[in-house]
């Protein structure tokens, strides 16, 4: 089966990303295994954070190997279950989507296409040994990880703040790595159910493609949402969060993407 590995944010942990995200019932509805893993540091298992380059917090601090963990992950995983390595995908959100987006970078022949949501790259040096489709969600409202970039308010429980990438420079990173097209093709704008708490919200899709090898660049631009996944649990820690959205549903999108791709040989050749 495919495997789908879904980081947590920074400060959260597997638990609560599996509850947030609704992965699970994706992942029996579309036939792939949905893997949660943790992050390091915190207090008894929470407040946990993964090394994405320049963030975050304790994690990038201590330089924790965490590209490593997670392929230790997958290893693990492929004695327990019966799984395809050439269809291997990770995303996260925020700090977890940070992550995700390292291990395409640093082992794109294990991670067959990457999906960020609400968290743009951090890392100092960027360079894929192979072309990676990447999805990415993120909303020009979300107050945590600034779309257009710059210095973000302080973690929860830290006097730390990151600053961020603007989403538009990132995807023009990957743009150029995946030798697309600049000329992208943008789709009508979805937008809220009349009535709604989200009806005022909505999500636009513009893609760039055919790419190198075959790979995409779609980048889902939301308004009204907060830093959160949409689809996922709504109202959920809304002070610091920000607005919920249903307006699309990141794991429908996320699977469309994905189901896609895969890497032509999987890793120590095989098959």
């Amino acid at each position: 089966m495919p495997v789908v590995l879904n980081f947590h944010g920074g400060g959260g942990h597997a638990e609560v990303q599996k509850q947030y995200s609704r992965m699970d019932a994706a992942a029996d509805r579309d036939g792939y295994i949905a893997v949660y893993p943790d992050g390091s540091g915190g207090i008894g298992g929470r407040l946990l954070t993964w090394n994405a380059g320049a963030c975050c917090g304790p994690a990038a601090a201590s330089q924790v190997d965490d590209v490593g963990f997670s392929l230790a992950v997958l290893d693990d995983l492929s004695g327990r279950v019966s799984m395809d390595r050439r269809r291997v995908y990770a995303t996260g959100l925020s700090n977890g989507s940070m992550m995700a987006y390292r291990l395409a970078a640093e082992a794109p022949e294990r991670i067959a296409a990457v999906a960020g949501v609400a968290g743009a790259m951090t890392l100092p040096r960027f360079a894929p040994r192979l072309a990676v489709p990447v999805l990415h969600f993120h909303s020009v409202d979300d107050e945590r990880a600034l779309y257009d970039g710059g210095l973000g308010p302080a973690f929860l429980f830290a006097n730390t703040r990151v600053f961020h990438q603007s989403v538009d420079a990132m995807i023009g990173q990957w743009l150029a790595h995946d030798d697309c097209p600049r000329q992208p093709q943008v789709a009508a704008p979805v937008g809220g159910k009349p009535g709604a708490p989200d009806a005022s919200h909505t999500a636009t899709r513009t893609t760039y493609a055919p790419c190198r090898d075959g790979t995409e660049v779609i980048l889902w631009k939301l308004t009204g949402a907060g830093h959160v996944w949409p689809g996922g649990v709504q109202n959920y820690l809304p002070l610091l969060l920000g607005p919920g959205t249903t307006v699309i549903d990141a794991n429908v999108e996320m699977w469309r993407f994905f189901s896609r791709f895969r890497r032509r040989q999987a890793v120590n050749g095989e098959q």
